[in-house]
């Protein structure tokens, strides 16, 4: 905690329980400090509200189980999925969102597309152009 937030660009962290599914806290991205608190009954629950979303860049997905958390991350509409961990990131893998989050990735080998913008030159030149 910074000891005088009002000097500076601070927002403290901030855990908001209880939210409606329809409030904006959940329903767009929020770059910042925040965690929502959203409770269901069973999985299909769970990722219709994750998938309920027009953004898509990250989701996390805490259990024991294996076999679920596998399930789950392929029905998540995210770009990425941690399992039991918060942002593991190596450089050399995929990064990216889906729906609004953004389009393509970058990361490794996917970093050339992703950086460059290829383009198509096509000449056609005259039967004379041809032999000269």
């Amino acid at each position: 905690t910074p000891a005088d937030p009002a000097r500076g660009f601070y927002y403290l962290p901030t855990l908001l329980d209880g939210v409606d599914a329809n409030s904006r806290a959940v329903s767009e991205e929020i770059f910042g400090p925040v965690l929502t608190v959203e409770r269901f009954d069973d999985e299909e629950q769970a990722l219709a509200g994750a998938n309920a979303t027009r953004f898509g860049l990250a989701a996390y997905v805490w259990t024991a189980n294996v076999d679920r958390a596998l399930r789950v991350a392929e029905k998540i509409k995210t770009g990425m999925v941690w399992v039991n961990s918060f942002f593991l990131r190596d450089l050399r893998v995929p990064f990216g969102g889906s729906k609004m989050s953004g389009l393509g990735r970058q990361g490794g080998r996917f970093s050339m597309e992703f950086w460059t913008e290829p383009k198509l030159v096509c000449v056609a030149y005259g039967e004379e152009d041809r032999d000269g």
